[in-house]
C-alpha cells in the first residue's frame, strides 16, 4: 500500500540538513549563527525535526557552549546522526535514510509523503559485512521539498524492547566514532562517547563501581555446614569419653564340634563353610578298617560255633557210640581244626560249650555293628556350616579329632560377645542400652545387656578367638541385639558402646554413624576412580617379583 504518499504538498518544514546551504547566503549573520550555535562539536544537530521555524526564530544563543555542559546522557535520544541506511516500506518500497536516532528518522523520497501518515517499516543498517533489520511502526511528522526531491521525517510510535536497544547501540556507536559491526554487538558493552572518554581520563580519581551485593544464600550455606560440623565434633567427643567401649566385641553364636568316632579314613563329602545343614542330615562318613576287619571275623566266628552245633546235634540225634568233635570253639588265625572222637556224653557237654561261645560272638557282632553306625554322622540341629575339614585325597584323621563345626542360628542364638575392663564393669548392668555398630553399614543396632560373667559361658560360641580370651583382668558380657543379627556375620569384629543415658547417648551415636556413612561413600568414590589408576600402574616391588 502507498496512501502515504501526499498529492501536492507545498509545506517547506525545516529539519535537519534542510536546505541549510541555500538558506546561508539569504539568511543575514545574525540569523545565522543560531544555526551554527546549534551544533556541538561533533557536528551532530541538537534540535528536533519535530521543532518548526517559528520556533528556531525565537532561539537564543547560549554563552559558552552551556547547551553541551547541560546535555545530559538520557537525551541522546533526541539526537539525530547521519550515516547510511534505508527504510523498507510495508509495501516494500525501498527509501534512502538521512539521519537516525532512537525516536525517529528521516527518509529522501521522490514523491511528498503525507503528514500523519502511519507507517510500517524496517530499517536495513548495514554493521561490517552483515545487514541489521530494525522493524518499527512511525508516522510523518513532516515532509519538506528539496532541490533533489523530499525530506519526511518520521517519529517511531512502536518498536520491540530488544529493536530498541538494537537500535540505542548503532545510535551510540555513531555517537562514539565507532562502526558497529556484529563482534561490537555480542561484546555486551556499548562503546562510550569521545567526551565521556575524554571525562573519564581527565578524572584523576575514579569512583569505584559498586558491588553488587553478595547473595544470602552463600551464608546460610557456610552457617549450616559449619553447625553441622560442631555436631559432629561434639556427638564424637561425647561418644569416645562418655560411652564405655570394650577392649573387643564380635558376632558370635552356640558352636557345635563334629569329631570323629575313631580312626580312620574321612569319606567324600560337598559341604563347605557357609552351607546350610537341617537336622538328621547326613554330613559324612569314616571307614574304619579295623573296627570292619573285626566284624567280619566276628561274625565268621559266630557262623562258625553255629555249624559245629548243628553237627554234633545230628551225630547224637543218630545213636552212634562215637562222636567226631572238634577241640576248638575258635579257630585259631591261619591253623586248621583237629578233631578227635568222644563219647555221647563229653559230645552232649561240649554243645553246651559252644552255644556259649556262639552267644559271645552275637554279642560282639552286635557292639562292632553299633560302633560302625557311628562312623555315619549326621547333623544334630538346624545349623550353618562354620568349618569343614577337606575329604580330599582320603584324609586320615584320628579319634576324637574335629570334622566339621557347627553353629545355630536361631531366634536370640545369634549375639554379640564383648571384653569389658574391670574398670568399668561396675557400670554395666544386667538389660542396660548399648549400640552395635557392623563393618560397612550405616546406622547403629540398639542391644541389651543379657548377661556379665568373669568366666567365658559354658557353652562354647563361635566366632570369638580363643586368644583373646586369655586377656586376665577382663569380664565376658553378652548382648542381644534387637534386630537379628544376619548368620554370615558370625565371627566379624563389631564396635560396641555402653550408654548409662539413652537418650544422649542415642543421639550421639546416630549424629557419629551419620558422619561415617558420609565418609565411607565419600572415600568409597575416592577409591573407585583412584584405584583404577593403581591397577594401571603396577609398583616397582611387584615389577621385580614378575621378572
Amino acid at each position: 500500500m502507498t496512501d502515504y504518499f501526499a498529492d501536492t504538498h507545498d509545506r517547506r518544514e525545516p529539519t535537519l540538513h534542510d536546505r541549510r546551504d541555500a538558506d546561508a547566503g539569504t539568511r543575514e549573520p545574525s540569523e545565522a549563527a543560531p544555526r551554527a550555535a546549534s551544533h556541538d562539536a561533533r557536528g551532530h544537530d541538537t534540535s528536533d525535526a519535530g521543532i518548526g521555524p517559528e520556533r528556531r526564530g525565537h532561539w537564543q544563543p547560549n554563552a559558552g557552549g552551556a547547551g553541551i555542559a547541560h546535555e545530559r546522557r538520557d537525551e541522546r535520544r533526541y539526537i539525530r546522526v547521519a550515516r547510511s541506511f534505508q527504510v523498507q516500506m510495508e509495501d516494500g518500497n525501498v527509501f534512502d535514510g538521512v539521519d537516525l536516532s532512537q525516536g525517529g528518522f528521516a527518509i529522501h523520497s521522490p514523491r511528498p509523503i503525507r503528514q500523519g501518515a502511519r507507517i510500517k517499516a524496517s530499517l536495513l543498517i548495514l554493521a561490517g559485512g552483515a545487514e541489521l533489520i530494525i522493524p518499527v511502526a512511525a508516522e510523518c511528522r513532516h515532509s519538506t521539498a528539496g532541490e533533489q526531491g523530499h525530506t519526511a521525517g518520521f517519529e517511531i510510535t512502536d518498536i520491540a524492547p530488544g529493536h530498541l536497544e538494537l537500535l540505542r547501540r548503532v545510535v551510540r556507536a555513531s555517537l562514539s566514532g565507532r562502526e558497529m559491526d556484529i563482534e561490537g554487538l555480542m561484546a555486551g558493552e556499548d562503546p562510550q562517547t569521545p567526551r565521556k572518554r575524554r571525562s573519564g581520563e581527565g578524572t584523576s580519581h575514579a569512583q569505584p563501581a559498586q558491588r553488587p551485593p553478595k547473595p544470602l544464600g552463600r551464608y546460610v550455606v557456610l552457617f549450616m555446614a559449619l553447625g553441622l560440623l560442631g555436631v559432629v565434633a561434639a556427638a564424637t567427643a561425647y561418644r569416645n569419653f562418655m560411652l564405655i567401649e570394650p577392649s573387643f566385641a564380635a558376632v558370635t553364636a552356640p558352636r557345635i564340634d563334629i569329631r570323629a568316632p575313631g580312626p580312620g579314613i574321612l569319606m567324600a563329602h560337598d559341604l563347605q563353610a557357609g552351607d546350610r545343614v537341617e537336622r538328621d542330615e547326613r554330613l559324612t562318613s569314616v571307614k574304619n578298617v579295623d573296627l570292619e576287619s573285626d566284624l567280619i571275623l566276628a561274625q565268621a566266628a559266630q557262623r562258625y560255633n553255629s555249624q559245629l552245633i548243628e553237627n554234633l546235634q545230628e551225630n547224637l540225634d543218630a545213636g552212634t557210640s562215637q562222636v567226631s568233635l572238634a577241640n576248638s570253639a575258635r579257630p585259631a588265625n591261619g591253623e586248621s581244626v583237629s578233631f578227635e572222637t568222644v563219647s555221647p556224653e563229653i559230645a552232649r557237654a561240649r554243645i553246651d560249650q559252644f552255644e556259649t561261645a556262639r552267644d559271645f560272638q552275637n554279642s560282639r557282632i552286635t557292639a562292632l555293628e553299633a560302633r560302625e553306625s557311628q562312623n555315619e554322622i549326621y547333623s544334630p540341629c538346624n545349623c550353618l556350616v562354620a568349618w569343614a575339614l577337606s575329604s580330599s585325597d582320603g584324609t586320615y584323621i584320628n579319634e576324637s579329632e574335629r570334622i566339621m563345626t557347627l553353629i545355630r542360628t536361631g531366634d536370640n542364638d545369634i549375639m554379640v560377645e564383648a571384653l569389658v575392663h574391670m574398670d568399668d564393669i561396675d557400670r554395666i548392668d544386667p538389660n542396660q542400652k548399648a549400640y552395635i555398630s557392623l563393618p560397612h553399614t550405616s546406622g547403629p543396632i540398639s542391644a541389651r545387656v543379657r548377661s556379665v560373667a568373669l568366666d567365658i559361658e559354658r557353652q562354647p560360641r563361635a566366632g570369638f578367638p580363643s586368644w583373646v580370651r586369655q586377656q586376665q583382668n577382663v569380664a565376658s558380657v553378652l548382648l542381644v541385639p534387637e534386630r537379628p543379627l544376619p548368620a554370615a556375620s558370625v565371627g566379624t569384629p563389631v564396635d560396641v558402646r555402653f550408654t548409662e543415658a539413652p537418650l544422649i547417648g542415642t543421639t550421639a551415636e546416630w549424629v557419629w554413624q551419620g558422619a561415617r556413612a558420609v565418609g565411607q561413600l565419600f572415600g568409597g568414590i575416592v577409591e573407585r576412580f583412584t584405584g583404577a589408576d593403581n591397577d594401571e600402574a603396577p609398583l616397582p616391588d611387584q615389577e621385580r617379583q614378575a621378572s
